[in-house]
């Protein structure tokens, strides 16, 4: 069993305004810009504290990624915030010409990421959009699991020199990761050690994965369970080195399975350590307007769709 738990709730995207005020007030070079969606961004805070630092691009968001990569060459350091779609499909030329090919300072902040933005449908679920940023060279792709993990996240990509993806979402979701937790970019975390199959999970899909190792081991199966928050750079050798022991691999992510953390695993595992794997992401579809919850298990990203990869995977290696 694992020790983690938690008894609270609390939206990602609180996590990253919560930090960006606190970097307001910790380093007078941040600035921040939204695309006419600072109240679901939850900038206001910054934007009331510091409005000579705070920019209302309005709906343009390719303007808003232009401007971020002039003040970035100027010295500042850019965060800039919308939805993910809007940050990253709609402004891919952008990102690509001024912020990666660049190499500018910029930080693109994308909330209501992935299927569990749920009622407003598929035009606004974003579930291509790690894909889309980790084929861009410079740039680093982060994607944390709960409010302390995307405060913290926040917080250390403003000391980081360099373009970054940073991607947080909009519902509830339990909060369990130690706010004293150290965040490394690039460093994956082991939450619960295990022998038997390494479950490698990002984002909101990290407590689901918890989640399923708590049955698991009432089956009598050890389950590892990682925490990537890095999607890229990817911890290349946490990967391996629980592999190599373990045997079998099943990832879990809020995002379609091509171009994903699932993808980036194969790919590692292929060259170096081939291993059964199996995906637990949205298998090349659209997603839909329902409850956050619906959504998860319509397109298979619930604790039960973990619980039967893991024993597919145990499978196939037996």
């Amino acid at each position: 069993m694992t020790a983690y738990t938690s008894n609270e709730q609390k939206d990602t995207r609180s996590g990253f305004g919560a930090a960006l005020l606190q970097l307001g007030r910790i380093n007078p070079d941040v600035v921040a810009l939204c695309a006419d969606l600072k109240g679901s961004l939850k900038m206001d805070a910054f934007a009331k504290e510091f409005p000579d630092r705070f920019f209302q691009a309005g709906i343009a968001e390719a303007n808003m990624i232009g401007v971020a990569a002039g003040l970035a060459i100027g010295g500042k350091i850019p965060f800039t915030g919308t939805f993910a779609n809007f940050s990253t499909a709609r402004v891919y030329d952008q990102i690509r010409q001024s912020v990666a090919y660049s190499n500018t300072n910029v930080k693109i902040c994308a909330s209501h990421a992935g299927i569990t933005l749920g009622e407003d449908g598929a035009t606004h679920q974003s579930m291509e959009d790690i894909g889309l940023m980790k084929m861009l060279p410079n740039l680093t792709v982060i994607n944390p699991c709960d409010y302390n993990q995307t405060y913290k996240a926040t917080l250390a990509i403003a000391d980081f020199k360099g373009p970054v993806y940073l991607r947080f979402g909009r519902p509830k979701v339990p909060n369990f990761m130690p706010i004293d937790q150290p965040f490394e970019i690039g460093k994956a975390i082991l939450l619960s050690p295990g022998s038997d199959v390494s479950i490698i999970a990002t984002g909101h899909m990290v407590w689901l994965a918890l989640e399923a190792c708590s049955i698991l081991n009432e089956q009598g199966i050890s389950a590892e369970v990682i925490n990537i928050h890095t999607i890229k750079p990817l911890d290349t050798e946490a990967v391996l080195q629980s592999v190599k022991k373990t045997g079998c691999v099943v990832t879990a992510e809020e995002h379609l399975m091509n171009g994903g953390l699932g993808d980036s695993i194969a790919q590692l595992l292929s060259l170096q350590l081939p291993a059964p794997l199996e995906m637990v992401a949205v298998d090349d579809k659209f997603g839909e307007s329902a409850t956050p919850e619906e959504l998860m298990v319509k397109y298979g990203l619930d604790v039960p769709h973990i619980v039967a990869a893991v024993q597919k995977a145990i499978s196939r290696k037996r």
